[in-house]
């Protein structure tokens, strides 16, 4: 089983006075765009959460989504207060433990996913870069559980070109 942990794709500018509630702010139309070919080149090599849980941010959600209409699982999507900033690893781990024995996601901010993945394998102290878009992969051999998971691989947008 694996657990996807993917970073908001690229958003406005924090600051904004279009986004006075910084939880509303959106991604960029081109933010949009290059997140789609990131999500269309990780489908064809087999991406396909069965589920996925988002921070109830826009940004987030957005991202969310792209993930969602782009892979061939066609997962649906649940909002997680444990994603929001500040995300809480235990919830997270519930969650996906709830869903079965299938692969799920979690789209949330930085610094939360860098900590969060770092504990999945291992040690939350330590440094997990994500660029803004960037999904990992962590697969474990039994139960989903912090410190039991293998990072398969960390994807940037730039690594596959896009």
């Amino acid at each position: 089983m694996f657990i996807y942990i993917a970073r908001h794709a690229w958003a406005g500018v924090r600051g904004d006075p279009r986004w006075p509630d910084d939880s509303l702010r959106e991604l960029t139309p081109e933010g949009i765009d290059r997140y789609t070919k990131v999500v269309k080149a990780l489908a064809a090599r087999g991406l396909a959460p069965a589920r996925i849980a988002t921070s109830p941010y826009t940004r987030c959600r957005q991202t969310a989504e792209i993930i969602a209409k782009h892979v061939q699982s066609r997962p649906k999507i649940d909002e997680l207060e444990a994603l929001e900033p500040g995300s809480d690893l235990q919830p997270l781990l519930d969650w996906s433990q709830a869903q079965g024995d299938v692969d799920t996601c979690w789209v949330g901010h930085s610094p939360d996913v860098e900590r969060l993945a770092a504990a999945l394998i291992g040690n939350e102290n330590a440094c997990v870069r994500f660029a803004k878009g960037a999904i990992a992969s962590i697969g474990f051999d039994d139960e989903a559980i912090a410190g039991a998971g293998e990072l398969y691989w960390l994807i940037t947008a730039k690594t596959l070109g896009v």
